[in-house]
């Protein structure tokens, strides 16, 4: 195993951006601690000199956008667990979205007579 395999290799800003997001969701509602804050400002400061400027250089308006709601969104993360409130939400195509914002559907289920217990229905 060679030493380079050992760290992951983004092939574009886009990737890097998706990397960073489900490393961000991981921790975005865990206990904050010393080590979280270290982890959390390494990964605002790769998106910072390293995702930005690479989403620059290949010109496209989207991702440069996309790096820029990413560090805002982490840093008002920063803002809202310092302050000792829970993050109600998650990083979702590179912006915030709120645990209160996604659908849930009831299930009903209905027991039928027959070789299954149950049968489900959505309603």
């Amino acid at each position: 195993m060679k030493d380079t395999d050992r760290f992951y290799q983004p092939t574009n800003s886009k990737d890097a951006m998706r990397k960073i997001q489900k490393l961000f969701n991981q921790y975005c509602q865990a206990q904050l601690t010393n080590e979280l804050l270290q982890y959390h400002f390494k990964l605002l400061n790769q998106v910072k000199t390293n995702v930005l400027p690479v989403a620059k250089t290949e010109n496209v308006p989207e991702r440069i956008q996309a790096a820029q709601r990413i560090i805002t969104t982490m840093e008002s993360w920063l803002q809202i667990r310092l302050a000792g409130k829970d993050y109600p939400g998650h990083m979702k195509h590179f912006r915030y979205v709120s645990d209160h914002a996604t659908l849930r559907y009831k299930r009903h289920e209905i027991k039928v007579k027959g070789n299954q217990n149950l049968r489900s229905s959505q309603h």
